[in-house]
């Protein structure tokens, strides 16, 4: 009569090979889980920074450079060759040369009196966040 000793250790070693199979599904879903949740904070933080200096801009009102000048003033950021621009590092704290990069700048409407300008954070060459948000201006009445 043979032993079922060797068959016994095959049925183990079978569990043993489907549960490290599981475990490491497990820990897959796990770390994609973690690297989702971190992007989509980013996204909010991108989308508040963005939403808020697009406001201030919109509020400043005026012509859009003008706007732009003011807003970055309020805000405390840089304003350099026509464009509103700040970085953060990877905490969302304000840094120069940051992971970060949140820029404000004019963009033409086509509409006489319409401005318009572009908000957008970008994160290595990709933009997490963006809006445009647009205000009346003054228009010339012999303009036409």
């Amino acid at each position: 009569m043979r032993s079922k000793a060797p068959l016994a250790m095959m049925e183990q070693m079978v569990m043993l090979l489907v549960f490290a199979l599981a475990a490491a599904l497990c820990l897959q879903a796990f770390t994609k889980s973690d690297a989702l949740s971190a992007r989509s904070e980013a996204r909010d933080r991108a989308a508040a920074l963005t939403q808020s200096a697009a406001e201030t801009v919109r509020h400043c009102g005026g012509e859009p450079e003008e706007a732009l000048r003011e807003a970055a003033e309020l805000l405390g950021y840089p304003y350099e060759q026509e464009v509103l621009r700040a970085d953060y590092d990877a905490e969302w704290e304000p840094c120069s040369g940051g992971v970060y990069h949140l820029t404000v700048r004019a963009v033409p409407s086509g509409v006489p009196g319409l401005n318009q300008v572009r908000a957008a954070v970008e994160t290595e060459g990709e933009v997490l966040f963006a809006l445009e948000t647009a205000w009346q201006g003054e228009v010339d009445a012999h303009e036409g």
